[in-house]
């Protein structure tokens, strides 16, 4: 959300997906690692933006899709896909994604005093007006299957107001049981964990990921170059400087967790016979949880920010490892985290036959969560009040997913971060990150969505296509 990677509460907070986002054309943008102990690693794979698009324009009869940014406004995109041979087309699919942006027209039209239909000169009028390059924007997609296991993207996307093209280089290979990517982007856009857009003039990425089951034990390693200084792209983001982590250098993460799922409760009635469900996946009504433990190691090179974070004591208060000497920085902590998912309804009647509420609780550092639970024991032990900060410091981050079917394929769903303001005597927590969500479940594919979103807080609206997610 700018979902992540509109993948829902359910999932790892802790792995830095991809964010959808209607800023860049791709429709993607990354989260930026955690300060000052960066725990993301695996970057999921996801449907290209123009592969979405060509879907929706084939198989939705939509000759456009919409999106909305605070900056930019309303735009409509549309893909062309490029004729190739059918031998050829099987493996290489080129496209042209173009965008028109159309608050920005509407803008100018009333800018020069609107259309007045009656005098000769107006169609010349739209025609000057539609010359304007920046009311377009443009992607040039390939994606080449190399062989069955490796899938090459290259991709080139310009726009009339920007100096600087997006050109971004992806491999995917897939191991029996891991998947590697390597990447390079330039410039590369990232979002932090307030929603402001940073780009980086060039960013290389080398990502493996072990492929497990829901359950038991999984790593990941990832080694990432960051180059030239991180630029604030939008104008509707909050203030604040660059996060530590965006700055210049070399950096190597490995982490080691293991999960464990537990069924509380599953449904034994009988589902309604010769009757499929509109998603396969969400067709088993049940009460669950599950937990991850982890931990993390991180070495940063060349990253001045970050060597001087790990000499402020005050920043890092914790058991975790940290070693820093003239131009590196070793940073070592463990990660936990707790999920519970309830569902009720088969998704196979028109009506209410699906409610979903899933909630996640986040521990970014168990250094940090026992140095705050020490704190507040003590104080309670010798009848005190506990310090403000060290029970900041043992709330987890919490987010809750809530999904209600609405009639037939059509749900809708409701995605937050809830934050509690401490100051306050009463605790009243804060929906920090609410995003609105409209489904529409592809009855004939199995376990597929059409999702338009909107985010309250970036003030941002996308229509996506996602498979095989929950």
């Amino acid at each position: 959300m700018a979902m992540r990677k509109l993948r829902w509460a359910m999932d790892s907070g802790f792995w830095d997906l991809d964010m959808s986002t209607p800023v860049t054309l791709d429709g993607r943008a990354r989260s930026v690692p955690g300060d000052p102990l960066p725990l993301g690693l695996s970057r999921g794979t996801l449907l290209s933006r123009p592969r979405q698009i060509d879907f929706f324009q084939r198989f939705m009869a939509a000759p456009f899709v919409p999106s909305f940014s605070a900056d930019r406004g309303l735009s409509l995109q549309r893909v062309l896909s490029l004729p190739l041979p059918s031998r050829i087309a099987q493996r290489w699919f080129a496209t042209l994604l173009g965008q028109f942006n159309i608050q920005k027209f509407v803008t100018s039209v009333k800018k020069d005093g609107g259309l007045h239909l009656s005098e000769p000169s107006w169609l010349q009028h739209i025609r000057t007006q539609l010359s304007d390059k920046s009311l377009y924007a443009f992607n040039l997609c390939s994606e080449l299957l190399l062989t069955y296991d490796d899938t090459l993207l290259l991709s080139f996307e310009a726009s009339g107001d920007e100096k600087n093209p997006r050109k971004k280089a992806v491999l995917h290979h897939k191991f029996s049981h891991h998947d590697l990517t390597l990447e390079a982007a330039g410039p590369e856009l990232f979002v932090d964990e307030v929603g402001n857009y940073w780009d980086m003039p060039f960013s290389l990425t080398a990502d493996l990921s072990s492929v497990c089951a829901d359950s038991g034990p999984s790593y990941h390693f990832c080694v990432s170059h960051l180059a030239g200084q991180p630029l604030k792209t939008e104008s509707q983001a909050t203030g604040g400087g660059a996060p530590a982590t965006l700055f210049p250098g070399l950096c190597a993460r490995c982490a080691v967790s293991f999960k464990k799922n537990i069924d509380i409760w599953t449904s034994e009635a009988s589902k309604l016979k010769m009757v499929q469900p509109y998603d396969i996946f969400l067709s088993n009504p049940h009460i669950s949880a599950s937990a991850l433990i982890g931990a993390v190691s991180t070495t940063f090179l060349g990253n001045k920010s970050i060597m001087e974070k790990t000499e402020d004591a005050s920043q890092l208060k914790g058991f975790g490892l940290r070693v820093h000497g003239a131009n590196s920085a070793v940073l070592a902590d463990m990660f936990a985290s707790i999920s519970f998912s309830a569902q009720h309804g088969n998704f196979q009647r028109l009506f209410l036959d699906l409610t979903r509420l899933n909630l996640r609780l986040d521990f970014p550092s168990v250094s940090k969560f026992l140095f705050g639970a020490a704190h507040v024991g003590y104080d309670l032990y010798n009848s005190q009040i506990p310090n403000l900060e060290s029970i900041e410091t043992i709330f987890p981050n919490t987010t809750f997913s809530f999904q209600q079917q609405i009639a037939g394929p059509f749900s809708v769903r409701v995605d937050s971060a809830v934050t509690f303001d401490f100051k306050n005597r009463n605790w009243y927590p804060n929906l920090t990150d609410p995003v609105i969500a409209l489904e529409y479940a592809l009855q004939v594919l199995g376990s597929a969505k059409a999702i338009a979103w909107y985010s309250l807080r970036k003030r941002e609206f996308m229509v996506e296509l996602r498979f095989f997610e929950t």
